[in-house]
């Protein structure tokens, strides 16, 4: 089976998790749907050790060739849940054969795929291009990491070509950041690993963000609007004077690279109480600090402006950067280099505008760069993948295993 057939498949099942309930793992109990496809798929493959637990991560091993029993043992790692940011349910995909580089009209929805927007799609000429229909995310991120994997592990049971161990596991709940949160790294048994949830095939990312999500509690005094004078505390408007203290080209829409930002996420308010939602990134240690004592000081000068009590900040680091682990762990940079270059690729170390599960994993113990899906526009209607791509992908992955 071909890796976008597998897409497909599993495009169809809805996974999205929900960030309302992430002191549940999973965060929502569809995503075992696909734990069952999956580990059925696996031990129909041969893989061995197949096993789901009750927090639905799904784990697989493929032995060692003989021969190679004593090289490193490789992990391959892909996230079931798709992004809580735009439905998930009734995935339609659409194949567009022999793509000609303009404009795609996404079925019915009033939405335009467009080369203008979307500059990767020049890369994707002659291709089959993978859409939805305008409807629903498509689910390539990361279900294209999980088909990929997969595939290339079907590969090489196919081909008896030599390989050390290679560990899977695919979490749940990546995209509300608990998807390395409770794998088991001794029953995995890998000596690093690969995340499968990047963008271009070329790309190779060690470097995340620092991050952080923030909230500012505001409590006001609501009076009458007639006497209201030097009594009333407005919480919607101090919200807002909260926000205008942010530096406004820090934002995610202004910056790229290695540039951090505030990104307000979410927003409510009444006179009464109102409420703001930031995550806070940056690359740079020290610039990361300097952005969380910056929310601090908003934070003092908002209680000693209105009165003690009325903004309460609550800062909760998310992930770091992993370069910090893998900048000592080059060699496994190295060997996805090597393997990109196999496939015909020239390599491209990005970072990461984000996190992946392999920040956490690296701070844990296990070194966890990211490799590229092929896939683009991901978390919304305009996410696509081409069938080439997905199949480049499934060369970078044999050629780091067979490395």
């Amino acid at each position: 089976m071909k890796a976008y057939e597998r897409l497909l498949r599993y495009a169809a099942v809805d996974t999205q998790s929900n960030e309302d309930s992430a002191d549940v793992t999973p965060s929502t109990k569809k995503q075992f749907d696909l734990v069952r496809l999956l580990t059925e798929e696996m031990e129909a493959l041969g893989l061995e050790r197949v096993y789901s637990d009750e927090h639905a991560y799904t784990y697989g091993y493929l032995p060692a060739t003989p021969g190679m029993e004593d090289k490193p043992v490789i992990g391959l790692i892909a996230h079931i849940d798709t992004a809580p940011d735009f439905s998930g349910t009734g995935v339609k995909p659409v194949l567009h054969p022999d793509y000609d580089g303009g404009d795609v009209v996404l079925g019915e929805s009033g939405r335009v795929l467009s080369p203008v927007q979307f500059p990767d799609l020049s890369d994707c000429v002659g291709q089959t291009l993978i859409t939805t229909d305008g409807t629903t995310l498509l689910g390539a991120d990361d279900k294209a990491g999980v088909a990929e994997i997969l595939t290339a592990c079907e590969e090489l049971i196919r081909s008896g070509a030599p390989h050390g161990g290679i560990a899977v596991c695919f979490p749940p709940d990546e995209e509300i950041g608990h998807g390395a949160a409770l794998l088991d790294i001794e029953r995995f048994g890998a000596d690093f690993a690969y995340t499968v949830d990047g963008d271009a095939v070329e790309e190779i990312n060690f470097e995340t963000f620092n991050a952080a999500g923030a909230r500012f509690a505001v409590k006001g005094v609501n009076v009458h609007p007639g006497s209201a004078k030097d009594i009333m505390v407005n919480a919607s408007l101090v919200a807002m004077e909260i926000n205008a203290l942010l530096p406004p080209e820090e934002i995610p829409a202004r910056t790229e690279g290695y540039a951090g930002f505030f990104h307000l996420t979410d927003m409510s308010g009444s006179v009464s109480e109102a409420e703001l939602k930031y995550i806070v990134r940056d690359h740079d240690a020290g610039r990361f600090q300097a952005r969380c004592d910056t929310l601090r000081d908003i934070e003092r000068a908002m209680n000693e402006k209105y009165g003690a009590g009325t903004v309460a900040l609550t800062l909760t680091e998310q992930y770091r950067n992993m370069a910090e682990i893998i900048g000592g762990h080059m060699e496994i940079v190295d060997r996805a280099k090597a393997a990109i270059e196999k496939a015909g690729l020239e390599p491209v170390v990005r970072p990461i505008r984000g996190g992946t599960d392999g920040a956490q994993l690296s701070f844990r113990g296990l070194p966890c760069p990211n490799l590229g899906t092929g896939g683009a526009a991901f978390h919304g209607p305009y996410e696509h993948i081409t069938v080439e791509h997905m199949d480049q992908a499934v060369q970078v992955i044999l050629g780091i295993v067979g490395a």
